[in-house]
């Protein structure tokens, strides 16, 4: 894939305060360009779709869709949008779930005005970021732990499961939930069951917990 001599970038934050800062600067680049703004993951999906941009930033928690559940929805529907994940979140889990999901790098939001512009250069050449003082120790972390035998955790939620829990956490009703995900209630009232099942859980309350755990939704 060629590297275009200006890339159009998506930048998705439901903060707007964010999304105008990473605006500034990235724009204050000669190489990239701001094409457009996202205030959640089904939004930029949608624009992402629509636009094509070279290069999607997409916030690790946002509503409606979180940030990785929208860059697994671009890396299955639009594959040659490179994606960069942007998170306050300095933790082990959502590092990994972002690479899983296709993302090129992870940089967190403490750090933008040292990473976000090297970040966005590599994602646009086709390789890999990750912040420099988490990676080494991430990634030794995860190799140790195979190493001794240690069953690394997987998501045993499908993409659509993890969407319906989201909204479930964030106190949407099942009729509510069938029209923003466009399936029917009863549709609906099975994914509910089948996430009670896999998770081991009982009620809303311990959905939710798991939720803010997996950052799906914020505390």
């Amino acid at each position: 894939m060629t590297t275009p001599l200006k890339a159009g970038l998506l930048v998705a934050d439901d903060f707007p305060v964010v999304r105008h800062g990473v605006r500034s600067i990235l724009e204050a680049q000669p190489d990239f360009e701001v094409v457009a703004e996202a205030a959640d993951g089904a939004e930029a999906v949608q624009r992402a779709l629509e636009l094509r941009p070279d290069l999607v930033i997409l916030d690790v928690s946002m509503p409606r869709l979180t940030g990785l559940q929208a860059a697994g929805e671009l890396s299955r529907r639009a594959p040659g949008i490179r994606l960069l994940m942007l998170s306050m979140h300095d933790d082990e889990q959502f590092f990994f779930e972002a690479l899983r999901t296709g993302a090129s790098g992870y940089v967190l939001k403490s750090a933008v005005d040292r990473d976000l512009v090297d970040a966005c250069r590599a994602a646009m050449r086709g390789e890999s970021f990750v912040y420099p003082d988490a990676a080494a120790a991430l990634i030794k972390d995860r190799l140790a732990r195979a190493a001794s035998g240690e069953e690394v955790a997987i998501d045993p939620l499908t993409p659509r499961e993890a969407e319906v829990l989201k909204l479930i956490a964030e106190a949407h009703t099942n009729q509510q939930i069938a029209e923003l995900l466009v399936i029917s209630p009863k549709t609906v009232e099975n994914h509910r069951a089948s996430i009670l099942e896999k998770l081991g859980m009982r009620d809303r309350v311990e959905l939710t917990r798991y939720a803010i755990r997996r950052g799906l939704v914020q505390p």
